[in-house]
């Protein structure tokens, strides 16, 4: 049986994530200490207590997420025995979970994930002022209608509007400015969506308003080593594989304006043999998407020192 070990991104984080981990495993603990250090942050402290408003601000969000998924990983390695190279077939995450999946498969440090995250999180969160963009998530519309929408609302609006997730099981995510945004939503409507959210984000993510974050983030990469991973990345921008390190830095600068493929992701590893697929981390919102994608595949969600055991029996 294939598994692909896969890792949530923004959404995903709630005030306590990782405090049982840490407790219960030295390993899991020895990664947060490490996301700590390498931000000159008490992080760790932030997400175990929180507040919450201080934690859902997207360059905390990011890297905390990232460090329940490493100590997730590193509790399975430490307790079940856990190999990547031998037990995964590929790894992949949700937008800022490419960044987990990379530190997981040895192409990133999980010092320089967190620095990448904090730079990340931050520039995102610069690139648009506040109260100009917007995100939605329309339920009940595949792609090509969501995409279509979002096409009529940008030309009607003459205002930036782009899907920004195609999650699976009729689930998009549109995002771009306000007013495009607001008119995707009534278009979608009169459609006769199921249902039209507006997502309370702090900056409308993966469109092309964030190009002034993806120019930092192409600077940011530059610095830092990436290796080639000891498991293929599927990548978001393009639903398939990526092992190679210049194409991986590529991919991620890409990532940040360009469409999050979850969909299609997780299809082609399961077009792949993949039939069991792990997450790693804090919720279990990819394990919920899962069935809605590939109704055969067997989800499992690892966040909490319960799950670490019941895989270990399980693993």
């Amino acid at each position: 049986m294939a598994k692909a070990f896969v890792f949530p991104g923004q959404g995903s984080q709630a005030v306590g994530m990782g405090k049982a981990l840490a407790e219960a495993f030295a390993a899991a603990r020895r990664v947060f200490e490490e996301v700590d250090e390498a931000l000159q942050q008490r992080l760790s402290t932030l997400m175990f207590e929180g507040p919450e408003a201080e934690l859902t601000l997207t360059a905390n969000t990011q890297p905390a997420l990232m460090a329940v998924s490493l100590a997730a990983l590193r509790a399975l390695e430490a307790e079940a025995g856990l190999d990547l190279r031998r037990d995964a077939a590929f790894v992949a995450g949700h937008s800022l979970g490419e960044y987990s999946a990379l530190a997981a498969a040895g192409s990133l440090t999980i010092a320089d994930a967190a620095r990448l995250l904090r730079r990340r999180g931050e520039a995102m969160q610069r690139a648009v002022p506040v109260g100009k963009g917007m995100m939605a998530a329309l339920i009940g519309l595949d792609y090509e209608a969501g995409a279509a929408i979002a096409v009529q609302a940008q030309q009607q609006t003459q205002a930036i509007c782009a899907v920004a997730n195609d999650n699976g099981g009729g689930q998009i995510v549109i995002s771009g400015a306000k007013p495009a945004v607001e008119c995707a939503i009534e278009l979608a409507k009169a459609k006769g969506v199921r249902r039209a959210i507006p997502l309370a984000v702090s900056a409308p993510f993966h469109c092309a308003l964030m190009a002034p974050a993806a120019k930092v983030m192409a600077e940011a990469l530059r610095d830092v080593e990436i290796k080639r991973p000891k498991v293929p990345l599927v990548a978001n921008v393009l639903a398939a594989p990526v092992e190679d390190p210049l194409e991986i830095r590529e991919r991620l600068v890409e990532q940040v304006t360009g469409t999050v493929r979850w969909r299609e992701s997780v299809a082609f590893m399961a077009g792949r043999g993949v039939s069991e697929f792990i997450e790693l981390g804090s919720g279990q919102v990819l394990t919920g998407l899962l069935k809605r994608i590939v109704e055969k595949a067997t989800g499992i969600a690892v966040g909490t020192p319960h799950e670490v055991q019941a895989y270990e029996v399980a693993g």
